[in-house]
């Protein structure tokens, strides 16, 4: 193929609707079609990247292996396909005007009148341009808020313009809208997808596909009527029903044949579907044969969507065993060492992911302490390695002041420094480490049994690291084993504690790499050990009572049904 075609998702109406879920199905019936893809999301908002935004407005922010910081989004489009992401795969508003304004200052434009029509438009479709090699069949481009938004006109403009550069047979538009149920009225409503579609319409674009969401579905009925006053063709009206897990959606739009009919519009010849590995994923995952319960303990537990990623990667985790994951979100604030057994005794396993910032490390501190002194399968992830070690550091090692230069600047055990203050090693030339780094496995580790091998990479975001030179011979002299470390500059990568049933603190983030059909090794292996946990708690909670009940007094008060339990006289 000469170049790649062109899908652009859009959404009307509300946010949330799921284009970022849509655009991911999409990709992923292409892909089983044997088409190689990639995505993109375009955000309308100011911000450079979303690396400062508040996870509680934002949600996660999403690492590539370049080091990009991105939209949560990026995380759906590698989890429902192959395609290898980069910085190129998401722009916001501010980094195009950042861009341009570069170019200003320089004098690229040689005095002509900056404007958004046609240097911000033209800019967006070289952003476009920027992932359409040759080697990909089809690029997927989500554009983020909501039509009719002032700040999203931009991008609606640069996508008209891309169709009438690439023409009608080289591009399709996918709008996601909604159809809500008027419970007062008993009905459907359409209006809501008439107004977003005229709303479109008026930008420029005729929408190809509509995506409509909706509760329960619709009939044949309401498809015409949305065919017929949206001008788009009946077949081409899906019914995005709400599903009990996101992972059901491709299968929904291949029994709508969503694939067929962009692959018509695009005039692309593929091979047949094959989505079978994916649909036997679906039904293990609605048919587990047991259930473990993992506590998360957080400081972004009331949004989830801080934790997106993490969520997703602790339930593959439970489909590599074949297990539902119940994950239970736990407000480190509420953690305090007196009541500590009581909050957390019903968990399976217990994780501490990233973050940033003093607020509920000492709730942290206190579960890390309750796992580790119960024999509680624990992971550590980012921020949760280095309480882990801080928790050892004053607990085990008897170093009482251990600390992070991050909560505490005065510290004087400072066991966690930023990259700049370690000395040593490397300037980075910046504050944050972040992207894909190797890493060496100890063998014989946790780490290196639930990898298999040991050289792996993994994505990282996180400023601060362990001081190595002044307090690795104290934790080590203690029992605690450093299984994993960068090759070239001496940073600690994994901590262990070999002496505990599965005990495990890394500093990258593996929840960035896991996928449904791929669940990542470290996840795999800690939902297992909880598991692990949960059959042996209830062996010993199934012996206790059965010997509790033997302890009853012998009474022939009780019937026969206890005369076997007589001695024989």
């Amino acid at each position: 193929m000469a170049r790649p075609k062109y899908i652009f998702i859009t959404g009307g109406v509300v946010s949330s609707l799921g284009k970022g879920i849509t655009s991911a199905s999409i990709a992923n019936l292409l892909e089983c079609r044997g088409l190689k893809v990639t995505l993109q999301k375009l955000d309308p908002y100011l911000n450079i990247d979303p690396g400062t935004m508040s996870p509680f407005q934002h949600g996660e922010v999403f690492v590539t292996d370049d080091g990009a910081e991105t939209d949560l989004d990026l995380g759906h489009y590698e989890r429902f396909t192959h395609a290898v992401l980069t910085r190129a795969n998401n722009a916001t508003s501010g980094s195009i005007y950042e861009r341009i304004l570069a170019k200003e200052r320089r004098g690229d434009y040689l005095g002509k009148t900056v404007q958004v029509i046609p240097h911000v438009t033209g800019a967006i479709r070289e952003q476009i341009e920027r992932v359409s090699t040759k080697d990909i069949d089809v690029v997927l481009t989500e554009i983020g808020g909501t039509v009719g938004d002032i700040e999203s006109l931009p991008f609606v403009e640069a996508i008209r313009q891309v169709r009438q550069q690439v023409g009608r047979r080289g591009c399709v538009f996918v709008h996601v809208t909604l159809v809500p149920y008027i419970a007062a009225a008993g009905e459907l409503k359409t209006k809501p997808t008439q107004h977003s579609v005229k709303e479109l319409r008026a930008l420029g674009i005729q929408p190809d596909i509509l995506i409509c969401r909706t509760e329960t579905g619709f009939s044949a009925d309401i498809r015409e009527k949305i065919a017929l006053f949206c001008d788009v063709d009946k077949e081409a009206v899906i019914a995005a029903r709400d599903v009990d897990t996101v992972y059901q959606v491709p299968v929904e739009f291949a029994a709508q044949r969503v694939d067929e009919i962009v692959l018509d519009r695009l005039r692309i010849e593929a091979g047949p579907r094959n989505l079978e590995p994916w649909k036997q994923m679906v039904h293990n995952l609605r048919n587990p044969r047991d259930a473990v319960e993992i506590g998360v303990v957080g400081k972004y537990v009331d949004y989830e969507d801080s934790y997106k990623s993490l969520k997703e990667a602790l339930l593959h985790g439970g489909l590599a065993h074949g297990l539902e994951t119940k994950v239970r979100w736990v407000e480190a604030e509420d953690i305090k060492r007196e009541t500590c057994a009581e909050q957390l005794s019903a968990y399976d396993g217990i994780l501490v992911p990233g973050g940033f910032g003093l607020r509920g490390i000492d709730g942290m501190l206190e579960a890390i302490r309750y796992a580790r002194e119960n024999d509680v399968p624990y992971f550590g992830i980012c921020l949760g390695m280095q309480t882990m070690v801080i928790e050892f550091l004053r607990n085990v090692c008897g170093v009482a002041g251990a600390h992070s230069t991050e909560f505490d600047p005065k510290a004087t055990e400072r066991a966690f420094l930023k990259l700049r203050e370690l000395k040593g090693v490397e300037d980075l030339g910046g504050t944050m480490r972040l992207g894909a780094w190797p890493c060496r496995l100890e063998p014989g580790s946790f780490a290196e049994r639930a990898y298999g091998r040991l050289e792996i990479s993994e994505r990282h975001r996180h400023r601060f690291e362990f001081n190595r030179p002044e307090y690795e011979g104290i934790v080590t002299k203690h029992g605690m084993r450093i299984s994993g470390e960068t090759p070239e500059v001496d940073y600690v990568e994994i901590c262990e504690l070999p002496s505990h049933p599965w005990y495990l603190g890394c500093q990258f983030h593996p929840e960035f790499k896991s996928k449904p059909l791929e669940p990542q090794p470290l996840f795999k292996a800690f939902v297992g050990a909880s598991y692990k946990r949960r059959t042996e708690r209830g062996q010993t909670d199934e012996q206790a009572e059965a010997e509790k009940f033997l302890r009853l007094p012998r009474s022939r008060s009780l019937g026969p049904m206890l005369q076997w339990a007589e001695p024989d006289t």
